[in-house]
């Protein structure tokens, strides 16, 4: 591929010197924002610049500079969603400081912070890896945060196994070069200089996996097993689906090429859910998963970013061509996978047992938003846990918080703590808002059509009573919003999925599962806001007169087909 052809942001990472480029001098340039350049790199070391889009009338009357009040949205790598009381309370106090007084916990068990402002970017960076976080490599082309099911199982091994893989990927796959210690962590810069390498097609001497232009894209992976499919390993770039025989993990099955980004004015585009490449014993999990990645770095498409994840490379060479180039990486043959199917999708909220005599107790917080507002106190709540009973934690992949190790005696504690604030148990959260995402999208999102976080509750709440009304309240499904087609919260492989086609109106997706392991189709598009739970009550009508023993209802939608259901509601 000619160099001209390239996509400006591979010229953007080509020049600069590893993930360094111009930001160290226009963290201090006096500017509210940065220019596009740095915008780019700056993603690789965690961040992205946002403004607030309800106030662009105000900034543009106000002659605010750029007319726009910008400020930073920065995530913080968690791989598998595992922390401590200590690291989350820090968060929180960062959220008070500096941010909007809120925090996110994300769709791919990380923490989100908005309205960050950019003079104090690099107070977050540091402190966060004070605590022994990151932010690195948490957006950007390089592999994102690694996603694994975050039980935390003591009686079975299988678990803690599953669970040091993904950290082991993490460490693995991370970025290597200096340039995020330098701009963030370093009392002064270094000086430092990291020169490009690799010509003599050997490794990069600073970056071995990656090279000086990292990936053509992000690149996404996540742990899962057959009975626990929450990492929603279909989703993934790559996924890792644990092979148990005799209470031993003894392997796992690799599918490759899932994503969702899509742009519906693009035929080109398309969401995908990851086919299945090989089997491989657990002990060459990582090597396998390095050749794979290879493989798209690459082959993958650095002219057109819209098709340069690794699905659109699966898509046009086809499974036994890609197989056959990533098992010249690897450097052996590969086994055939073993095709185990995916049973059940356990979010892990409530009370459970963990095996060891203690407990834990997942609390299902709407959108992962964690904020004190009105009588909803749910920060508070957090911090007096954190202090008193300061229990580990794990973030799920459906935004919610898991308190680990509680013991018997303190359970009714725990319990009293979130009532006393406001917070709801996640008894008391009907099942349609306990499986329900959406993303952040307005104000704080530049992609954003139309809204999704700030929509959704009061859907789910119209949901409930539609639901009630039918007898259908104990119906386990997912519903998931966003507000644009990059799908950052899942919509394409749930049974419902609501997507961002212009103000106030949606594409509204059917057919997916709970489980995660089929994408969902188009049922309607650009369904106004208020006309979405009367277009779905007429499909729960009809569920509930023509489903088949236990058939869910993105099962029925699937069997039934667009045409019929169309036919029958439309």
């Amino acid at each position: 591929m000619s160099e001209e052809k390239l996509s400006p942001v591979e010229g953007f990472k080509t020049a600069s010197n590893y993930l360094r480029g111009p930001i160290a001098e226009e963290l201090v340039n006096g500017e509210p924002n940065f220019t596009g350049e740095a915008m780019q790199l700056l993603k690789h070391h965690g961040t992205y610049e946002q403004d607030d889009r309800d106030r662009r009338k105000e900034a543009k009357a106000n002659k605010v500079p750029g007319g726009k009040y910008y400020s930073m949205m920065i995530r913080s790598v968690i791989p598998g969603g595992v922390l401590s009381s200590e690291q989350l309370l820090a968060q929180l106090d960062l959220c008070d400081e500096i941010g909007n007084t809120t925090i996110r916990l994300t769709t791919r068990q990380g923490i989100q912070l908005h309205g960050v402002l950019k003079e104090n970017l690099r107070h977050y960076i540091k402190r966060v890896n004070e605590i022994q976080q990151t932010t690195l490599a948490a957006c950007g082309d390089v592999c994102r945060n690694m996603m694994c099911s975050p039980l935390p199982i003591k009686a079975n091994v299988v678990y803690d196994e599953m669970q040091k893989l993904c950290w082991d990927l993490k460490e693995h796959f991370k970025p290597r070069t200096g340039a995020y210690h330098e701009l963030w962590i370093s009392d002064e810069e270094t000086g430092e200089k990291q020169l490009a390498g690799g010509g003599d097609g050997g490794p990069d001497p600073v970056e071995p996996i990656y090279g000086p232009t990292y990936l053509p894209r992000k690149f996404k992976m996540g742990v899962g097993l057959p009975e626990d499919n929450s990492a929603d390993i279909y989703s993934q770039d790559i996924g890792f689906l644990g092979i148990v025989e005799g209470g031993k993990l003894v392997g796992y099955d690799l599918v490759v090429g899932g994503g969702f980004g899509r742009t519906p004015s693009a035929e080109k585009t398309f969401a995908a859910v990851a086919k299945a490449l090989c089997y491989v014993p657990a002990d060459q999990a990582i090597p396998a998963a390095e050749a794979v990645l290879k493989v798209q770095r690459d082959f993958g498409n650095r002219a057109d970013r819209k098709r340069a994840r690794l699905k659109y490379l699966v898509h046009d060479w086809g499974m036994e061509k890609f197989k056959t180039k990533v098992e010249e990486y690897y450097g052996g043959a590969l086994e055939a996978p073993r095709a185990v199917a995916i049973t059940e999708h356990n979010d892990g909220m409530g009370w459970g047992e963990q095996g060891d005599g203690k407990w834990y107790y997942g609390l299902a917080i709407e959108n992962g938003r964690v904020k004190d507002e009105g009588d909803f106190r749910l920060k508070s709540a957090l911090r007096e846990i954190g202090t008193t009973l300061a229990p580990p934690l794990r973030i799920t992949p459906h935004q919610n918080l898991i308190f680990c190790d509680i013991e018997p005696q303190d359970k009714s504690r725990l319990e009293s703590v979130l009532r006393s604030h406001g917070v709801p148990l996640t008894e008391d959260v009907s099942l349609a808002r306990r499986w329900s995402m959406a993303c952040p999208a307005m104000p704080t999102c530049g992609l954003s059509i139309t809204e999704s976080e700030r929509f959704m509750p009061g859907m789910i709440d119209q949901m409930d009573t539609m639901l009630a009304e039918l007898g259908l309240q104990d119906e386990l499904f997912t519903t998931r919003m966003t507000g644009c087609p990059n799908g950052c919260a899942r919509p394409y492989n749930s049974d419902i999925g609501l997507v961002g086609r212009a103000v106030g109106k949606y594409t509204l997706f059917l057919g997916g599962s709970r489980l995660g392991h089929r994408l969902n189709w188009i049922y309607k598009d650009k369904v106004p806001s208020d006309e979405i739970v009367p277009e779905l009550r007429k499909c729960f009508e009809l569920f509930k007169a023509e489903r088949q023993p236990s058939e869910s209802f993105g099962d029925f939608c699937d069997r039934m087909g667009k045409d019929a259901l169309l036919e029958k509601c439309g």
